[in-house]
């Protein structure tokens, strides 16, 4: 896999990869974007409507970034999140070390995430329970329901097959009514397909140089 460590605008890393012609995270601020379309509109929505352990489903692992912060805010709000995230094509290991989450958020989990065994629930700690499947998502078994999903694949231009009517469909069917995805891409085609797949849309202002973002909630 061609891909290569770059520092975006908040100082944070992503990663290119040249085989997709994408970045794994905005280049305007990874850590931001972040923070912005995953962890306020997804997490902390469900640590305020939800009791008890929260389930998250995220489709592309990546960089580990977004299960990171994830995992600081478990601990901040002394929550327990059950996560579950796939990724068929993980960044190669001396790039996983290169990355400077810990060092910007004042963290120290990131290496466990990454380290984490495939396919194996592992408690990363009593806040994390992070099962990994390095697989597509069309071949993703039904292990939910999920409370929140983090809708994080590369957008439509490099990889339209996950962007369809189809697929929001087989993931809604990992959801029950009321759980809701988050992402970045807000293209009228991706909300028309979110509709036809059952989900309610819901526009919110988005992280730098990015005006909305979006949040689906499952009728």
């Amino acid at each position: 896999m061609n891909t290569q460590v770059v520092v975006t605008a908040d100082g944070s890393h992503s990663v290119y990869n040249a085989e997709v012609g994408h970045h794994y995270h905005s280049v305007y601020g990874a850590v931001q974007e972040s923070q912005r379309v995953y962890i306020e509109l997804g997490l902390q929505h469900a640590f305020d409507t939800i009791d008890g352990p929260v389930r998250v489903f995220e489709m592309g692992f990546g960089t580990g970034l977004n299960a990171l912060m994830t995992l600081r805010e478990a601990i901040r709000h002394n929550r327990s999140v059950e996560y579950v995230a796939i990724e068929p094509y993980p960044i190669p290991a001396d790039e996983a070390q290169q990355l400077n989450y810990d060092e910007l958020l004042h963290t120290f989990w990131l290496a466990d995430v990454h380290d984490a065994p495939w396919n194996v629930p592992t408690a990363v700690t009593p806040y994390m329970m992070l099962t990994k499947y390095q697989i597509p998502l069309e071949q993703m078994l039904p292990v939910g329901p999920f409370d929140v999903v983090y809708y994080d694949a590369f957008p439509p231009e490099g990889q339209p097959e996950l962007w369809t009517q189809e697929i929001f469909e087989k993931v809604a069917s990992m959801m029950h009514p009321g759980s809701f995805l988050t992402t970045y891409c807000s293209k009228t085609m991706v909300q028309h397909n979110l509709r036809a797949a059952g989900f309610a849309v819901e526009k919110h202002s988005g992280p730098a140089r990015k005006r909305e973002v979006i949040r689906a909630v499952l009728k």
